[in-house]
């Protein structure tokens, strides 16, 4: 079970160039009503865009909670790319956590599946029966839209710009992504293979 633990902040949201790339005029007085507006279409985008690549845009905190690991020796993360690691944590049966030291584990940095791993030559600690063990990580290319490469960004306005033009097909069930946005975000794709282990 994968868990967001902090959001995208409103201040990193890309609302002026949303606003420019719909041409939309300023000095209105319903700007900050219609700005929450441009924001939940940016955020629909992103969480889009998110979920078919895998990548988290802008970076935000989550946790990854397991009954246990994937592998004795490393565990995937299912999102990348993955900035830190802060914990990892072992819960038993009755739901008294220990923590890991992190000198037991270590992050293995990779654009399309980062992984923790066993370090020192020690496989991952081994998680009570009926326990489970959560990794709390932060994920994103950096904390602000300007990290984010740039095909994601024009990505994401697109596909904003296409909710906006069709909110009322879109309220009708209208969901189909555009060919434009497919195209940019492709490439960032996690490849799966071998029974759906991502490669």
């Amino acid at each position: 079970m994968l868990i967001e633990t902090s959001g995208v902040p409103e201040a990193a949201l890309p609302v002026e160039a949303f606003r420019a790339h719909l041409r939309l005029g300023t000095g209105f007085g319903d700007e900050a009503v219609q700005d929450a507006l441009l924001g939940g279409f940016l955020r629909a985008a992103m969480a889009a865009i998110e979920g078919r690549t895998g990548k988290v845009l802008i970076a935000r905190g989550f946790a990854l909670v397991l009954p246990d690991w994937r592998g004795a020796d490393e565990q995937p993360l299912p999102v990348a790319p993955v900035l830190a690691v802060a914990s990892v944590t072992l819960a038993d049966r009755a739901g008294n956590e220990t923590p890991v030291p992190p000198a037991r584990w270590r992050l293995v940095r990779d654009t399309h599946r980062p992984r923790i791993v066993g370090a020192g030559g020690w496989l991952l600690p081994g998680v009570p029966v009926g326990g489970q063990v959560t990794v709390a990580f932060t994920a994103g290319f950096g904390p602000a839209w300007e990290d984010v490469p740039a095909d994601l960004r024009h990505a994401v306005l697109l596909l904003a710009a296409h909710y906006h033009e069709q909110r009322h097909q879109l309220e009708q069930g209208e969901s189909a992504m555009p060919f434009g946005v497919m195209a940019l975000v492709e490439r960032w794709r996690t490849l799966r293979l071998l029974g759906g282990a991502a490669r």
